[in-house]
């Protein structure tokens, strides 16, 4: 199976950025802003119900994109912010990092988000979302049991 550049699934995850367990936080959403995965492992502190956490996450998501698509130096059309995109058009960002924590982040051509929040010394993992991605393709897509748009369980 290809993915974006080429590169095939590989069986076995990339190797980690940074010692130790770094990932706080993972959610992929479709390209409604329905949050079909959320998982935490390291998060020290709740302050929302998971509901407002995953509008939040995604009215985020939505707003950087549409910052980041107004910003671009490249493209003369840029609309105005706020609009929405389709996935792959305009420009788009990686990761941003805090004091406390990084995000990074993917987007798929079918508008499948993921993001995944970590330490913020973790390094690029640009390879990492891909496998999860590739995972998700493999394991959710395409088993024959999974109704589209349902959260994964």
């Amino acid at each position: 199976m290809q993915f974006f550049g080429g590169s095939e699934i590989s069986p076995s995850p990339p190797v980690p950025t940074a010692s130790g367990n770094n990932a706080y936080m993972l959610y992929i959403f479709n390209r409604n802003g329905v949050c079909l995965l959320y998982r935490e492992w390291n998060r020290p502190l709740k302050t929302l119900n998971s509901h407002q956490d995953h509008k939040l996450m995604f009215g985020l998501l939505f707003s950087l994109k549409s910052l980041t698509a107004k910003m671009d130096p490249t493209c003369v059309d840029k609309g105005n912010l706020g609009v929405p995109q389709l996935p792959g058009q305009g420009c788009s960002f990686h990761s941003f990092r805090t004091n406390t924590y990084k995000l990074s982040f993917m987007e798929s051509p079918s508008g499948i988000k993921i993001i995944l929040v970590t330490h913020p010394r973790t390094g690029d993992l640009r390879e990492s979302l891909k496998y999860i991605y590739n995972l998700y393709v493999e394991y959710v897509v395409k088993n024959p049991l999974y109704s589209p748009g349902t959260p994964i369980r």
